[in-house]
């Protein structure tokens, strides 16, 4: 019989990154690497599936805070490391770690990325936000006119500190985005395996540093370079400006690769917008609503009728009931429902990304009153998760 244990010290810790990494066929840490790894294992928030003494699988939580529309940041659990034994599988193992794990998160939303997009949904995780692969060709790339601020180079252990400072000032810029723990910046900022050629850039304008970028160059057979942005962040319009002022600029690049949100106007920078083309939009943010009256109450709505929608969930059942959503807000009502709704496409919903009427086209959910609620759940912005987890 499966059982589902806390994860208290190191040995154990490497033990579940072993399993996690070889269920994602890739080899265990090594001594090299471990020490970098180490400090990303929270106390408290490590699990592990067992057959009597042999650990069969894995799930974590990272303890953060989300944007929801209308800008409020909310307590958040980053789940990642979700892996089986090869010979465990289709055994119920992830399930008992996924029912284990939301039941006891302290916080009332969790997000991961989905390594396929069948798993999670049985969970109660909705895709909630996507992200656009774009490839600019720097050759042709021109933007007119002169950089407003400046930018400066700087050296690691200055970027060791500033940066998470600066991403703590502005990086939480709109929905979806997430702060970013130690052991995230330990493993992003570690100098000692794949972050030798890191370049990390600062913008300045007249109020101090107001934007950041990250970037590596590599160099193929044929010479030629490319830049994939590994971090970008800024407080204003002019920072965003002249930092791609400065990545364009730069001598001996032929193209740059960069995710950015659906609704991102990098093309316009541009004198010919076709030098950013977009190469995929894939799925990014998958949302579970742990404390569904909680996170409806969290988030702003639009202008629209009230909608009254009807909220089903397998797993955690005390987020069933009919809530009323109108432009004040949300509540937990007894009333006749207009939409029904399954906790993981509320989940999808939440951010402004899909709409109920896509959902209701699909045959995904039943009622009525799709325009009303799509009305009162559109966002200014579109979602996004700039950190990688």
């Amino acid at each position: 019989m499966t059982e589902i244990r806390v994860l208290t010290d190191e040995a154990q810790y490497r033990a579940h990154s072993t399993l996690f990494r070889r269920a994602m066929h890739w080899g265990p840490p090594t001594d090299e690497q471990w020490p970098i790894v180490l400090p990303s294992y929270e106390p408290g928030r490590v699990l592990a599936a067992f057959e009597g003494d042999e650990m069969v699988g894995t799930t974590q939580s990272f303890g953060s805070s989300m944007v929801v529309p209308g800008g409020a940041v909310v307590p958040h659990a980053a789940v990642s490391r979700v892996g089986v034994r090869a010979d465990y599988t289709r055994r119920g193992v992830v399930s008992a770690l996924m029912q284990e794990q939301l039941s006891t998160l302290p916080e009332p939303v969790a997000t991961l990325r989905a390594s396929e997009g069948r798993i999670y949904g049985r969970f109660g995780y909705g895709l909630a936000g996507r992200v656009r692969f774009l490839r600019i060709d720097a050759k042709k790339a021109v933007i007119p006119g002169s950089p407003a601020g400046r930018v400066r180079m700087v050296d690691p252990d200055t970027s060791d500190k500033l940066l998470p400072e600066l991403h703590a000032a502005f990086g939480l810029d709109r929905p979806g985005q997430i702060s970013r723990w130690p052991g995230w910046w330990a493993r992003a900022l570690d100098r000692k395996t794949e972050a030798e050629n890191r370049v990390m850039v600062v913008h300045s304008g007249p109020d101090g540093d107001d934007g950041y970028v990250c970037y590596k160059v590599s160099e193929d057979k044929d010479f030629k370079h490319s830049m994939e942005i590994e971090d970008i962040a800024w407080a204003n319009a002019d920072a965003w400006r002249d930092l791609w002022i400065y990545l364009t600029r730069l001598d001996l690049i032929d193209e740059i690769n960069v995710d950015a949100a659906l609704d991102d106007p990098l093309n316009w920078l541009f004198e010919d917008p076709r030098v950013v083309c977009t190469k995929d939009v894939y799925d990014q943010i998958w949302l579970r609503l742990v404390d569904a009256p909680r996170m409806l109450a969290a988030r702003t709505y639009g202008v629209g009728e009230p909608v009254v929608i009807e909220v089903h969930d397998k797993l955690l059942p005390a987020n069933d009931g009919c809530y009323r959503v109108s432009a004040d807000g949300a509540e937990r009502v007894d009333q006749q429902a207009d939409i029904t709704i399954p906790v993981e496409l509320l989940g999808a919903v939440y951010l402004g990304d899909t709409k109920f009427s896509d959902l209701a086209a699909a045959k995904r959910i039943e009622g009525s009153r799709f325009a009303e609620a799509d009305a009162l759940f559109a966002g200014p912005v579109a979602p996004l998760c700039s950190t990688f987890f």
